[in-house]
């Protein structure tokens, strides 16, 4: 590298003549606190991956297919994504755990450094939008919402799911911009 990226290389770094990121290192503050939130964000995915993973056979933790479709979908059972949808979903959710975890240094990379911070920076893209796309658009039948859902997924989505993406999103976002 020949530019000198100040958000990595602090001003004593840049003082004693440092011109690659590689040749200093964020502080070990900053340094665990990137590691944390990336291993947080990571099994966070990683578990939401496995919980897709098994609706491909179950409805847990509800109790019918009606209750799950309801809470979890906000549609009818009619409409129930089939278990291929959830298993693309899992795969994915997957991948994106595993592209967080390795960008924060908590899991062994593998492939160009680069191809791991767009690849991070693309799951914080898509966790935000779904966050706030779930916020604005998500609501009840006669809400005036642009996709219409049941009330009781509407109400989760709006306490839960959407926040639950923000906040994942904006950690992965941290983690795209400062890891390895």
């Amino acid at each position: 590298m020949s530019a000198i990226d100040v958000s990595v290389i602090g001003t004593s770094a840049v003082r004693a003549g440092a011109v690659n990121a590689s040749a200093v290192r964020t502080s070990p503050v900053g340094a665990s606190a990137l590691r944390a939130t990336g291993a947080v964000v990571a099994g966070a995915l990683g578990a939401i991956g496995v919980l897709h993973a098994a609706w491909m056979r179950t409805q847990w933790p509800l109790s019918s297919p009606a209750e799950f479709a309801d809470a979890v979908v906000g549609v009818g059972v009619d409409r129930l994504p089939t278990p291929a949808m959830c298993a693309e979903v899992a795969v994915a959710l997957g991948a994106a755990s595993y592209l967080v975890g390795a960008r924060a240094g908590v899991l062994p990379a593998a492939g160009p450094r680069r191809l791991r911070a767009v690849g991070t920076g693309a799951v914080a893209g898509v966790l935000l939008a779904r966050g706030v796309g779930g916020l604005l658009l998500f609501g009840p039948e006669g809400s005036g919402r642009r996709i219409t859902r049941t009330e009781r997924f509407a109400r989760l989505d709006r306490r839960y799911y959407s926040p639950l993406c923000l906040a994942l999103g904006a950690g992965a976002a941290v983690v795209a911009a400062g890891g390895e």
